[in-house]
């Protein structure tokens, strides 16, 4: 076996015991991985990949193109990179606003599948990261939610590094909470995207059942390649 093929094997067990039966998903970030790096990947068993860069991502899929990988944009998300994500992407993680949705829902193409979308929420509310104030969720997704070509999923957060547990579960909570309130709108919604690499556990035993995990598979991220 391969370094990278026992890491997948040694974190999948882990995965599999934490989620006991519970259908959850998990997004193997492939941000700076390279695409013979995601092909492995692939053939270890992980069928869904994360990607932070469009133009990093268009042209690992152009390489990847005879597997059946699901794509996941899980960064932020600049209005002028809407039509390649539209494009190229199954899920989008990372809408932060109505205008974002608008560009995608229009710029989808009709005889493909409407795009699965997450609402980025600012749980932390740092003015540094991307997402929606907690506040303007429920009016972001009574929005996006009749907008054609789009199927709104469900709630993203990213919360503040920390090594304070407690900090974590309640923001993980908030977010499950807001799913909730959104829900009893009226909204549909069956997808919690949240724990990384260092938090995945604790997001779990929070109601996640979507988490993005990228350097405890991958190891260290080596730089971006490029701008993107």
């Amino acid at each position: 076996m391969t370094s990278l093929s026992q890491n997948i094997s040694v974190f999948l067990d882990h995965f599999n015991q934490l989620k006991a039966g519970r259908p959850l998903t998990l997004v193997a970030v492939s941000k700076t991985q390279s695409a013979d790096v995601v092909r492995e990947a692939f053939h270890c068993g992980l069928p869904i990949f994360g990607e932070n860069y469009v133009q990093e991502a268009i042209d690992k899929q152009a390489l990847l193109q005879d597997l059946p990988i699901e794509w996941h944009f899980i960064g932020p998300l600049q209005s002028n990179k809407t039509k390649l994500v539209a494009e190229h992407f199954s899920w989008v993680h990372s809408i932060d606003r109505l205008k974002l949705a608008e560009r995608l829902s229009a710029q989808r193409a009709m005889d493909l599948p409407p795009i699965q979308i997450c609402i980025q929420v600012n749980v932390s509310e740092e003015a540094s990261k991307s997402g929606v104030n907690p506040n303007e969720a429920l009016a972001l997704a009574q929005a996006i939610s009749v907008l054609p070509q789009l199927q709104l999923r469900g709630l993203m957060a990213i919360p503040e590094p920390s090594e304070d547990e407690t900090l974590l579960r309640s923001r993980f909570a908030q977010l499950k909470v807001l799913k909730n309130q959104i829900e009893k709108a009226g909204i549909p919604l069956d997808t919690l995207s949240m724990g990384m690499s260092a938090d995945y556990a604790i997001a779990m035993e929070e109601g996640s059942n979507l988490i993005r995990v990228g350097s405890a598979l991958f190891g260290s991220r080596s730089p971006k390649p490029h701008p993107q």
